[in-house]
């Protein structure tokens, strides 16, 4: 299918757009060929307008580009799905391509051939297996099978049923515990028994205490008492003071005629002092 048009001068691009949207409307191409030969730069100049790059690249059936010769560059080049170096080369490279998918769909049916064949091989020996297969000898089997998976399935459900039915009870009573032990009245109950622990176990210790502190006191007065002068007096010994209130641990202190007072264990006696006598019991005036 050949659409002439000029490739050259003021109307070439007009033309070039128009026969593109010609064949584009056939329908039935499979591809277009935009071609012409060389020239200098001012000849192929069409080829570089923006109306024809555009309806080069908005195509709908596949453009290859052959303007010029092999080392001629147009804008058409770049934006078609194939560049050829010249037009006879775009001829060549459009044969080639429908030899090659000739071939390819050659190829094509008879891989699929095989395989439809393979395939219908499988499914029948498929057939064949399922043929001799007891469930179509016998058309009964598999509706007793499923009697008995029913029976074994109800078995279990009801043995589930109860074991569930079990562990719900329990979860339940373990829940009530829970809540019983959280109500406040538990909680009160709790800490009433508890605080009667506590009085208890203060009084216990308190009295404990006790009895350890008065044992602790009777221990320390019968120390007190041992060492307390008071005792010693009790035993017969007297304590002999000066007026001062000093107490007189040598004959030194007093002479004759000097004024003591003597504490007993009972009473108190006033005394003067006659005469002092040393240990060896010498008189000394």
């Amino acid at each position: 299918m050949i659409a002439p048009v000029r490739v050259q001068g003021e109307e070439a691009a007009g033309e070039i757009v128009g026969g593109i949207q010609d064949l584009n409307s056939l329908g039935d191409l499979d591809v277009i060929i935009v071609a012409r030969g060389g020239g200098s730069l001012e000849d192929l100049w069409a080829f570089n307008e923006e109306a024809v790059a555009r309806a080069v690249a908005g195509s709908k059936v596949p453009v290859i580009s052959a303007v010029g010769h092999e080392t001629d560059w147009t804008i058409a080049d770049f934006v078609a799905d194939l560049r050829a170096p010249t037009p006879s080369g775009a001829a060549e490279l459009v044969v080639e391509e429908k030899e090659a998918v000739a071939e390819l769909v050659a190829d094509l049916y008879d891989r699929l051939k095989r395989v439809v064949i393979q395939r219908i091989a499988r499914h029948r020996e498929r057939v064949d297996s399922l043929a001799r297969r007891r469930v179509l000898q016998d058309p009964t089997r598999p509706v007793r099978d499923l009697e008995r998976r029913l029976d074994d399935l109800t078995i279990r459900l009801a043995a589930g049923l109860t074991a569930a039915r079990r562990e719900a009870r329990h979860r339940a009573l373990l829940a009530t515990n829970s809540l019983l032990s959280r109500s406040p009245l538990a909680r009160i109950s709790s800490t009433a028994t508890l605080l009667e622990q506590l009085d208890g176990r203060l009084h216990s210790g308190i009295r404990h205490s006790g009895e350890r502190m008065r044992h602790r006191l009777r221990t320390a007065v019968g120390q007190l008492d041992s060492l307390s002068p008071l005792a010693v007096l009790r035993r017969g010994y007297s304590l002999t003071r000066l007026p001062s209130g000093e107490i007189v641990r040598s004959g030194r202190q007093v002479g004759p005629g000097s004024e003591v007072e003597v504490l007993l264990h009972e009473g108190t006696l006033g005394a003067r002092v006659i005469e002092v006598r040393e240990r060896d019991d010498r008189p000394q005036v």
